[in-house]
């Protein structure tokens, strides 16, 4: 059973400082050797409201997301 939430992500989550659910941005944190880690904060306010840390099967090749150049800010 739990391999149905294997690749779960979330949309939202429960936000202490809002008081209710709040739509979550998902963020890259670090770029580990065996995956990666990512944090949820809070659309609203900014709090963190935890962590997701994808990893791949042993002997898979990890092809971390790498952005060449920053993305670009519309004026």
């Amino acid at each position: 059973m739990a391999a149905q939430f294997g690749d779960l992500v979330a949309s939202e989550l429960y936000c202490p400082r809002c008081g209710s659910a709040q739509p979550v941005r998902e963020r890259l944190l670090l770029i580990l050797p065996d995956g990666e880690l990512h944090e949820y904060c809070c659309r609203r306010c900014g709090t963190s409201l935890g962590q997701r840390r994808v990893t791949v099967p042993p002997g898979a090749a990890f092809a971390p997301h790498h952005r060449s150049a920053p993305p670009r800010r519309r004026p």
